[in-house]
């Protein structure tokens, strides 16, 4: 094969893996890469005004593909910035790949200006991360990355790219990276075994996670929870792994406290485990959530989390898709006619539960966030994806714009903040047919504000909601309950959580930036405010008052 440079090659083996979108902030390290990128052919560059932004656009990008973004950060301090949006990345498995250049191997001795050792940066929020040295291995280990990134569990991967060593020529093949298939089921003994362990429960739950989504198992899972009876609760989900209107569902058992988590499983004889890690709480419980001989199946590819903090009684390493279709076939044929009859008439309790439910929450409250809300589920009939960094709001939000359908909803993950815009530019990236709708709150909207730029910039028609309420009123919630668990008498909340003043203008600030935008303070305005929304040609924002 003809020897082109590195540079040049590199891009074709990011074409040969499907990867034609590049989301980036340029520098100098990168330039002759870059160059190199603005000559190709069937290869965009997204740019983003700062790498936290150019990191969360891709993982709304591979998000709403089910597949690989790529992600281009400028050098040591570029990697830096990014740093907080690849551990949500990491949380949250999504399969990034993430290169970065640095001025070359050449220099390495010199220790001069933006050297950084970027492999220990980028190792403790990726699964993999390397430096190529060597001009005849780099797209050798960009295929070895890319195969990294989407095998089970997925993950952000980081490679380090010195120029010179992209400069130089290279003849190496460009071939598609391998990933392996995981689809594997789980031996016919090890489901009997599980089947046995869960089948005589009184009070069985099932808590799941976005293996469930990942392995497109959110069928089989209600096979299998409906043959139990069985409360399902999501525990590390930010995916529809279940829809939010199956009358199993009991919502998520939160990320920030492990008594909660303990309050809802504590009673569980019988508990079914999948696709999630347990328990993701910020104060977890130190010891076993679960009641004392309830029995304990756990099902995910990624064995790492099996019994990882607490013992189980099985643990299975297997697709969820194919586990779980082959626990309820024998389920189907084990259980009893009274085990049946009592799934059956759990099942009618929840389904009886969810009507009177739907019934109560009919009419909205008429604030401005629900009369909008209601006004925008009405006007799309609930056509649209959703992604949810609204935090203390996001009850509001799904009870209007519930997750049902698999790919129209995602949930922030991970802990940082800033992903709701980002993300919703790049899910509508991806999605350009859907309409897409970015939330979040006053203050996680200013981590990552510059996203709306490119959205004008690139031509993506997303659309977000400022849910204003100013301040991170989380913290607030956080804080509140630390003084309950201390006996602390209740007192004003800390300044630094207060985001009044200054005023923010978030819709100046929207039309600053090349978007549309509006401020919504009164119900009434709310109406016209979805309206506006909707017919606006572009990128736009609208500033709902709480």
């Amino acid at each position: 094969m003809e020897a082109t440079p590195g540079r040049e090659r590199l891009i074709e083996q990011f074409k040969a893996d499907g990867l034609k979108v590049m989301f980036g902030n340029p520098g100098t390290v990168e330039q002759g890469f870059l160059d190199a990128v603005d000559a190709a052919e069937d290869f965009r560059y997204v740019l983003a005004l700062q790498e936290t932004v150019a990191a969360g656009i891709a993982d709304g990008y591979a998000r709403a593909t089910g597949g690989a973004a790529l992600l281009q950060l400028h050098s040591g301090v570029g990697l830096g910035n990014g740093i907080g949006m690849l551990y949500q990345s990491l949380r949250g498995h999504t399969p990034l790949v993430v290169v970065a250049g640095d001025a070359g191997v050449r220099y390495d001795a010199m220790d001069a200006q933006m050297a950084s050792d970027l492999v220990a940066m980028a190792r403790p929020v990726t699964k993999y991360a390397t430096r190529v040295t060597d001009p005849r291995s780099v797209l050798r280990t960009v295929r070895r990355a890319v195969k990294i990134a989407l095998t089970p569990p997925r993950g952000p991967v980081f490679v380090a790219l010195p120029m010179d060593v992209l400069d130089k020529l290279n003849s190496e093949p460009v071939l598609p990276a391998t990933v392996p298939l995981t689809d594997v089921a789980p031996s016919p003994a090890s489901v009997g075994r599980a089947a046995e362990l869960l089948a005589s429960a009184e009070r069985p739950v099932v808590l799941v996670g976005d293996g469930v989504a990942l392995s497109g198992a959110q069928r089989e899972l209600v096979a299998v929870a409906e043959l139990l009876g069985a409360d399902v609760y999501e525990v590390d989900s930010s995916e529809v792994n279940i829809a939010a209107s199956h009358p199993l569902r009991r919502g998520q058992t939160g990320h920030m406290f492990g008594p909660h988590s303990r309050e809802l499983i504590g009673d569980a004889d019988g508990v079914l485990i999948v696709g999630t890690y347990v328990f993701p709480e910020v104060f977890p419980e130190l010891e076993s959530p679960f009641r004392a001989g309830a029995k304990v199946v756990h099902i995910d590819l990624n064995a790492y989390e099996i019994a990882k903090n607490h013992p189980v009684d099985l643990g299975l390493a297997a697709d969820p898709r194919q586990a779980l279709h082959a626990l309820a076939g024998v389920l189907e044929r084990q259980l009893t006619p009274q085990r049946r009859a009592a799934a059956a008439a759990r099942l009618d309790v929840r389904t009886r539960e969810r009507a009177r439910a739907v019934g109560a929450a009919a009419e909205d409250d008429g604030t401005p966030m629900a009369v909008f809300l209601r006004t925008l589920a009405e006007r799309t009939g609930g056509d649209l994806i959703v992604f949810d960094e609204a935090l203390t709001t996001s009850p509001l939000v799904t009870r209007y714009l519930p997750a049902e359908r698999p790919g129209d909803y995602h949930l922030t993950r991970g802990g940082s903040l800033g992903v709701g815009f980002p993300g919703a530019v790049g899910a509508k990236l991806a999605r350009p047919e859907r309409l897409v709708v970015g939330f979040a709150g006053d203050g996680g909207s200013m981590y990552t504000y510059q996203a709306l730029w490119t959205a004008a910039r690139h031509g993506i028609d997303a659309k977000f909601v400022v849910c204003n309420n100013r301040k991170y009123r989380l913290l607030d919630d956080n804080i509140a309950q630390y003084w309950r668990e201390r006996d602390i008498p209740e007192h004003g909340f800390p300044g630094s959580f207060d985001l009044s003043h200054p005023e923010i203008d978030f819709a100046g600030l929207a039309r600053s930036l090349g978007a549309g935008g509006m401020r919504v303070e009164k119900p009434d305005e709310a109406v016209a405010a979805v309206g506006r929304m909707l017919s606006h040609p572009g990128p736009f924002l609208v500033d709902v008052q709480i």
